[in-house]
């Protein structure tokens, strides 16, 4: 097991209102040039967590932090208008506690 000692929390930076499921997550990575989704785990509005990548595997989230960083992504980071904001639910905000 490789030696963490970080947790970098991103957002999907995407509008609220449209919903990513994980799967598109992983294509717009797999677009940019990764094999497979950079985060570790992806949290829905609706607080599930899902696992993108082994935290075996060195993520692709945090250029030179990915070494001994976890990468999250929460669902969201923008308005209704596109605009950076914190969109987290209460459930996204639950589930990041966890």
């Amino acid at each position: 097991m490789r030696k963490i000692d970080m947790i970098v929390i991103h957002c999907t930076a995407t509008r609220a209102d449209c919903p990513l499921s994980p799967a598109e997550l992983t294509k717009m990575h797999r677009k940019r040039g990764f094999k497979c989704c950079g985060y570790h785990y992806y949290v829905r509005t609706d607080g599930e967590i899902c696992t993108m990548r082994p935290v075996e595997r060195v993520g692709a989230h945090a250029r030179g932090y990915n070494e001994h960083s976890i990468g999250i992504a929460y669902e969201g980071g923008l308005d209704a208008q596109g605009r950076p904001a914190d969109t987290r639910t209460e459930l996204q905000k639950r589930s990041l506690r966890i």
